[in-house]
């Protein structure tokens, strides 16, 4: 009688373990939500420039008290634009303030001024250093920051629609609470 060599069962062990993986990766909550380490941790420095006749970002800003919104955005951005009318109404009722990624002075003032300036302060990051040290994968992104500048929760996307509604609106209301 012929013996069957153990190699055999590598190709179902692989296409199990294959299978459990996408099993799994099914089973989390969103699968399209992409982890922050920085939720949970001191806000990292934010950059010490700003554009021209604007308010300059500090870092004693992110800890005074109270919830406030860290919004990293571009003029150069579509999805930045869209969700501008957002963080205009937002701006109302909490601190806002936003970090310029990758732009120029000019672009960014103009995009300002046609649009409005929802930012109580604004840093620029020219070069994207900044970013990379708060997470930052792409504009826009905004953090919700408490009054000890701790990272409560990081929303990546526009602030727009139903992601605005069911997924950021969800996590402010409990940071609001919380305060």
């Amino acid at each position: 009688m012929a013996r069957i060599s153990p190699l055999v069962a590598l190709p179902p062990l692989a296409f199990a373990a294959l299978a459990g993986m996408f099993l799994w990766g099914m089973g989390r909550d969103d699968p399209n939500e992409l982890p922050s380490a920085m939720v949970g941790r001191q806000a990292p420095p934010v950059p010490q420039t700003t554009l021209p006749g604007k308010v300059q970002l500090t870092d004693q800003m992110l800890r005074q008290p109270g919830v406030k919104l860290v919004n990293f955005w571009a003029s150069w951005c579509p999805p930045c634009r869209a969700e501008h009318p957002t963080l205009t109404e937002l701006s109302k009722q909490m601190p806002v303030y936003g970090v310029d990624l990758r732009d120029t002075d000019a672009n960014a003032l103009a995009f300002l001024t046609q649009d409005g300036d929802p930012f109580a302060a604004i840093a620029t990051d020219p070069k994207g250093r900044g970013a990379i040290d708060w997470g930052v994968t792409a504009p826009p992104e905004t953090f919700i920051v408490d009054g000890e500048g701790r990272i409560l929760y990081r929303f990546a996307g526009p602030l727009v629609r139903e992601d605005y509604t069911n997924r950021f609106l969800p996590e402010l209301e409990k940071a609001r609470a919380a305060e």
